[in-house]
């Protein structure tokens, strides 16, 4: 009866001690993101622009502490059940798979949209760039977006869009994609496509702008996971 309690009580340990780590990892992300603002760029923006940023650093902040929420309460749960090594067990798998989930590093499919871009001939139209692709990504968060693909480049919170100028490439998550673009996102369909194409949305802008831009909309969207490593850079 001894071993039993006490191999309850170290179950309950090492449950508790992963949430802990997973609640440091998910509170270092925010932290990163926050530390990567571009102070310089905030301050040239117009007052429409300045409205959309701060609308997204809301939308990423009430992520981070949603899952601070739900981390709590993650080790709640574990602390009343440790008890039960089954039950702590069943909990273990599945708080890892939603983790998993929500760092992309899980394949997932489901309803979303298909958002194709093309490179056009004319001189008069702009050629596509990193800040194009930020901001799809950014209006598909806001559209409640539950995974984002980019060229099949799964996109999490520590994911980089970066444009090199100079040598005219796009890297997303250090690697260089070229077009034709491909945006993959999982979401309520309809609301993904208006959030894009309503009148002052990304896609209306860009086609504007003549750029070649098309959305379909699919039941069975697939985003692979996030292959690389989450590195942090100053937690030990």
């Amino acid at each position: 009866m001894k071993k039993k309690m006490k191999k309850g009580k170290i179950t309950m340990i090492i449950t508790a001690g992963f949430a802990c780590f997973v609640l440091v990892l998910v509170m270092t992300m925010q932290f990163k993101i926050v530390n990567e603002a571009d102070v310089t760029s905030i301050e040239n923006m117009r007052k429409s622009e300045l409205s959309t940023e701060l609308a997204n650093w809301k939308t990423r902040y009430d992520e981070v502490n949603q899952q601070y929420e739900e981390t709590l309460n993650m080790i709640e749960e574990y602390k009343n059940n440790s008890e039960s090594n089954e039950q702590t067990s069943n909990l273990m798998d599945s708080e890892l798979e939603q983790i998993n989930m929500s760092l992309g590093k899980t394949d997932v499919e489901g309803e979303g949209i298909i958002i194709n871009i093309n490179e056009t001939n004319s001189e008069e139209v702009e050629k596509i760039t990193a800040d194009d692709l930020l901001l799809i990504v950014n209006a598909l968060k806001l559209a409640g977006a539950e995974a984002i693909s980019i060229n099949d480049e799964r996109i999490i919170n520590m994911s980089d869009i970066v444009y090199i100028d100079a040598a005219g490439v796009i890297r997303v998550n250090g690697e260089r994609i070229l077009a034709p673009y491909s945006i993959k996102a999982i979401g309520d369909s309809s609301y993904l496509e208006s959030s894009l194409t309503g009148n002052g949305g990304v896609v209306d802008d860009m086609k504007k702008k003549g750029q070649d831009v098309t959305i379909q909309k699919e039941n069975n969207v697939r985003i692979s996971k996030y292959n690389g490593d989450i590195e942090t850079k100053y937690m030990e």
